[in-house]
């Protein structure tokens, strides 16, 4: 028995009445529709469906449209339109077994809004604003007829010279996990076959942020127990949220490419954490066997790849031209083509795309007017979530909030500039529909103040820098260079600020600069504009950074400098309305770090969960003969979980309602939270756990809850977390996950180094 849209082509009905009908009573039996489904398919069908096509480039539309209707392609991405997916999928139901398609695309941190980029989301550390940010990219999405995004992604990164730092969310396994949980749960709705939802594509599997030095497409080396205890439970939490789909990483793991990894993609995916999506490549990552140095040739590194569980190759062709041969040599199975093709065909069964291929295209009558609307935007949502992804770093002498009155010097290349609010990765966003700095403070200001402008410095003058970041948009250069000189441009500034009352600074990077290939071997901010800072801090006048950033800077003279710093990252659609709140105050900041921040660039690797070592230091001792780094401070410039308030916040009356904790037992933790500032207020209190003594050397200290919490002025609530047994477990050397009696310290505070303290017994 067929669907009705098939019989409805057979019949020579259209495609949309088709879609129209109701399913066929088929397709209540997953395993039997697809098992029936492959029966039917030749060889050449089934590998076409392991197939995902790139729209553009050596891959013409009308060749595309050839390839659809051949059966040869099992899903797209890059086309964001309702009107170009649509004949796509009309192109694929002609095909002899009328296999629909699926259109992905990089949705990461917003669609058409653009939400803040991913450390400033985990800045938030608030689960339902992150939530929000992923519902309106799945509704968004969803209503271009797109089916599945390559995100969440939850590498976890501890070396800021990484590139890809941006799209993360920090150091820390459980505020990442939580996140990953909450993302996935969030595009995927009630149901990954729901219209207004979209599958989740976790990536990069596994461990692409600890790639060797921080270089981009690096080696990595690990021991398992470091990586099941720090690197893969975000993954695992995503898969476990339900995440139709994993991205495999381009990088190797202990000598073994992430696309050729049998224990990785079958023994620990699939066997171990019981995944039954579809594994996509990463983009050419098959073909990159060769230049890995595992496959001599095509043919190797397409029997390499589909044998390890890769059951979709992304912008590769050697599936299309090995896998035939392969499998006529005996080298690769039948079966082992049938296991990945069954897994495409049922992620598309759970999208409702055999149901309904047109469920996210629609019909042409109802695709809108304008893509670009306005109206498609959700700017109250991308504008109450950047608020809360700013973390104010520095506010000395309370020179925020600013008065909305007298003269403000806003100076800066970052101040005004529209593509670089959205960040990297910004999917369909444009960049004319951002609110830039300049914008957001001059909206919030009204005739109540003058607000003057000076650009003051380009992002860079390094010539080698500039074309690297232009390198792919030629024709629309991100960074444009102003023409004047930088002496011209620091004098107009300079003579800026002399007539202000204070100075507001938005320097930092481009977006460019953070961004998949963008590596850095410097944390420093562009010297160009270190020199514009240090003309305006000539001037004597109150001077405020805003940061603009997708990686943890160097901040060492803006902390010695400035009288305040709020870092904002590169915070979406609406960022500069956000920032302009919390300048003047109509938002109390409220962000935390979710990633350390190193004096320099020689601390790398700095995160806040270390493991414990034999000669530690200790801050007011001798530090001969210990762990450190003689030169300079020992411990970030500022911590992890850090973030200021126009707020007082205060922690008092730790107490464990036992000193004990049975086996399989709860013990709660309670302590007070006081709000002892003049304003209303947010602050997100941290629950750390410190195993005093274990089989395996443990962290100082880990994560194991968090809260966010409003508070009035003057307003004291008593916050309350409950640990079992499970948050006291770790991976042992035999790779188990035990917990060890013993004693342990509970460590609550506002950030990971201010903290109370109360210690009981696992019995």
């Amino acid at each position: 028995m067929k669907p009705l849209y098939l019989l409805g082509l057979m019949a020579g009905l259209s495609l949309q009445s088709i879609a129209a009908e109701p399913p066929s009573p088929l397709l209540d039996d997953k395993p039997a529709f697809i098992a029936s489904l492959i029966e039917k398919m030749t060889l050449d069908e089934k590998i076409g469906q392991l197939r995902l096509i790139s729209i553009g480039g050596d891959m013409p539309r009308e060749r595309i449209l050839g390839e659809l209707a051949a059966g040869r392609i099992g899903g797209t991405f890059n086309t964001v339109t309702r009107g170009d997916n649509r004949p796509m999928q009309e192109a694929a139901l002609r095909s002899r077994l009328h296999i629909p398609i699926f259109f992905a695309y990089d949705v990461v941190h917003g669609h058409r809004t653009i939400f803040p980029i991913g450390l400033g989301l985990a800045s938030s550390w608030d689960l339902e604003a992150i939530a929000t940010s992923g519902r309106v990219q799945a509704i968004e999405a969803s209503a271009d007829g797109l089916d599945m995004t390559f995100a969440p992604m939850v590498d976890i990164s501890r070396d800021p010279r990484w590139g890809r730092t941006s799209e993360g969310f920090g150091e820390d396994p459980y505020l990442v996990s939580q996140i990953a949980r909450t993302m996935v749960q969030a595009y995927q709705g009630k149901s990954p076959a729901a219209a207004d939802s979209v599958t989740a594509s976790v990536k990069h599997f596994a461990l692409y942020g600890a790639v060797e030095g921080g270089r981009d497409y690096n080696v990595v080396d690990m021991s398992p127990m470091r990586m099941h205890q720090d690197f893969l439970p975000p993954y695992r939490a995503a898969i476990d949220a339900g995440a139709g789909g994993v991205m495999v990483a381009l990088n190797s793991i202990n000598g073994v490419p992430a696309s050729a990894n049998t224990w990785l993609l079958q023994d620990l995916l699939r066997r171990d954490w019981g995944f039954k999506g579809v594994a996509l490549s990463d983009h050419g990552a098959i073909s990159e066997l060769i230049r890995h140095g595992v496959a001599k040739d095509g043919r190797e590194a397409a029997r390499l790849a589909i044998k390890a569980g890769i059951d979709m190759s992304m912008a590769d062709s050697l599936y299309l031209q090995e896998l035939p041969g392969l499998v006529n040599s005996g080298e690769v199975g039948v079966g082992e083509i049938d296991a990945a093709v069954r897994e495409v065909l049922g992620v598309k069964y759970d999208m409702g795309l055999f149901h309904d291929p047109f469920r996210r295209i629609g019909s042409a009558k109802d695709d809108p007017a304008d893509v670009n609307a306005e109206s498609r935007l959700h700017r109250k949502a991308a504008r109450e979530v950047a608020r809360q992804s700013l973390v104010l770093l520095e506010n000395n002498d309370r020179t925020l909030p600013l008065a909305k009155r007298g003269t403000i010097a806003l100076v800066g290349p970052l101040a005004d500039s529209p593509i670089d609010m959205m960040g990297s990765w910004s999917a369909a966003g444009v960049a004319k529909q951002s609110v830039t700095l300049r914008q957001g403070m001059l909206d919030a200001l009204g005739s109540k103040a003058e607000l003057s402008y000076a650009r003051g410095a380009n992002i860079t003058d390094d010539k080698r820098m500039v074309d690297y970041l232009n390198f792919l948009n030629w024709d629309n250069p991100e960074v444009v260079q102003d023409p004047r000189s930088p002496t011209d441009m620091i004098a107009e500034a300079v003579a800026v600020a002399e007539r202000a009352d204070v100075i507001v600074a938005a320097v930092g990077e481009s977006r460019g600069m953070s961004h998949e290939a963008s590596s850095r071997t410097s944390l420093q901010i562009p010297e160009s504009q270190q020199a514009l800072l240090r003309a305006l801090k000539k001037t004597g006048k109150p001077l405020v950074l805003v940061l603009m950033n997708g990686r943890p800077l160097d901040l060492n003279w803006a902390k010695a400098n400035a009288d305040a710093i709020l870092e904002t990252w590169f915070s979406g659609t609406e960022g500069g309305h956000a920032i302009a709140d919390v300048l003047f105050g109509d938002y109390n900041p409220s962000g935390k770090l979710p990633i350390s921040i190193p004096r320099s660039v020689g601390q790398i690797p700095t995160y806040y969960n270390h493991l414990r070592v034999g000669r530690p230091y200790i801050e007011g001792k001798p530090g001969n003969y210990t762990s450190q780094y003689f030169e300079e401070q020992t411990g970030p410039l500022y911590p992890f979980g850090y973030g200021l308030s126009y707020s007082q916040f205060e922690l008092s009356g730790l107490q464990l309602s036992s000193p004990t904790m049975a086996r399989n037992g709860e013990l709660d933790v309670s302590v007070t939270l006081k709000n002892a500032g003049p304003r209303d207020g947010a602050t997100t209190v941290q629950l750390y756990l410190r195993d005093e003594v274990a089989s395996v050397i443990r962290p100082v200290k880990e994560l194991k809850a968090f809260r966010k919490v409003a508070l009035k002025a003057g307003e004291a609530r008593e916050i309350r977390f409950r640990l079992s047994e499970n948050d006291l477990a770790f991976v042992n050397a035999q790779l188990q996950r035990v917990a060890e009696p013993g004693e342990f310290e509970v460590q609550i505070g506002l950030d990971s180094e201010q903290v109370e303290r109360a210690s009981f017994t696992l019995q």
